[in-house]
């Protein structure tokens, strides 16, 4: 069972006090996900800065309410990146060069930014529209969904050139506080968290949070991933490490107190994803396409149904890694999968 301390979360432009010496703030998105949330540690000559929202011209106007209004006069020390989407790290390279402060993040993040912002083309290469095609989506679709499905990866600014790497096992001292460095796999590879048992605080960027489900997907530039084992292997260590009563401050929605019960709840919300390929494919092969109406609503957008058919791709590949299924390629040059 969940518990909330904060029923309310800040409005754009506004700053919750969570403790002394941490804030929160949030910053708005163009998805069905709205919001992202925005967290202050406080330093010995400043602010470090948690995360950075997208770059598009609500998210920055956000910001510049934030530096007129609640921030005015604060100094800061540095940007922390949780993880490389572009809802975190997408302002990174503004307010790292507006502010005149260090990024600090994993190198996968920093590399990641680095190659999407160079390469914008990326995701509409012709292999990965040939991809989708080879998993039961139609030509049309697999042309959208490479292309406008995709489109978020693009909102950034350009990044910083050098960056500070935070990594598994580092102990990062922010005013006086020595937060644990965690990394968690899944959502988004080397994805940082940061612990601080002392005073039972946990930063757990999109790795859990409360209500909703974080986004799963196998990239197309890695077509045989595991991201859900890597998941579901993540959520297990957070229960042996972080303690269940530890505040837990995500990326998205409220904080909570009671994080083995929600990592228990996601690992079965998974195997429960599982069991629909599982029944449906004892009835007969499928492609991945055709899975997508059995695990998600009809009407996705062309942004939505990349995620939703990513994630489904996940739980196929998860089941293969298992044994429990197999992939069957046709001569048609199309990909189902079967029991094994």
């Amino acid at each position: 069972m969940l518990d909330f301390p904060f029923t309310e979360a800040p409005a754009p432009g506004e700053i919750v006090t969570i403790r002394p010496g941490i804030l929160w703030a949030r910053l708005s998105l163009p998805f069905r996900l709205d919001h992202v949330n925005i967290y202050f540690i406080q330093d010995h000559d400043g602010w470090l800065i948690v995360d950075a929202g997208i770059d598009n011209r609500t998210c920055r106007a956000q910001w510049q309410a934030l530096f007129d209004g609640p921030l005015r006069g604060m100094a800061f020390t540095g940007l922390l990146v949780t993880h490389h989407h572009p809802d975190h790290i997408g302002l990174a390279g503004w307010l790292c060069d507006r502010l005149e402060i260090p990024l600090l993040t994993s190198r996968t993040a920093f590399l990641s930014a680095m190659n999407f912002y160079n390469s914008p083309e990326i995701f509409a290469a012709t292999d990965y529209s040939r991809f989708y095609a080879s998993h039961g989506m139609t030509p049309e679709i697999a042309a959208l969904v490479s292309t406008q499905g995709q489109e978020y990866m693009r909102m950034l600014s350009k990044p910083p050139f050098t960056f500070r790497r935070l990594a598994d096992g580092d102990v990062l001292s922010v005013g006086g506080r020595d937060f644990q460095v965690l990394t968690g796999d899944g959502h988004c590879p080397e994805q940082v968290m940061l612990y601080l048992p002392g005073e039972k605080l946990f930063l757990g960027a999109d790795q859990v949070l409360e209500k909703i489900s974080p986004n799963v997907s196998v990239m197309a530039y890695e077509p045989s991933g595991d991201p859900l084992g890597a998941f579901l292997a993540s959520l297990a260590r957070l229960q042996e490490v972080i303690a269940d009563d530890a505040l837990t401050l995500a990326g998205h929605r409220l904080p909570f107190h009671g994080l083995h019960g929600r990592c228990a709840e996601l690992a079965r919300h998974h195997e429960e994803r599982c069991q629909i390929i599982r029944d449906a494919v004892a009835q007969g092969p499928h492609s991945a396409a055709q899975l997508v109406p059995l695990m998600f609503r009809p009407g996705l957008t062309p942004h939505e149904m990349s995620f939703a058919f990513s994630e489904t791709l996940a739980h196929t590949n998860y089941l293969v890694e298992l044994g429990t299924c197999a992939w069957e390629d046709r001569d048609d040059g199309t990909r189902v999968i079967r029991p094994a």
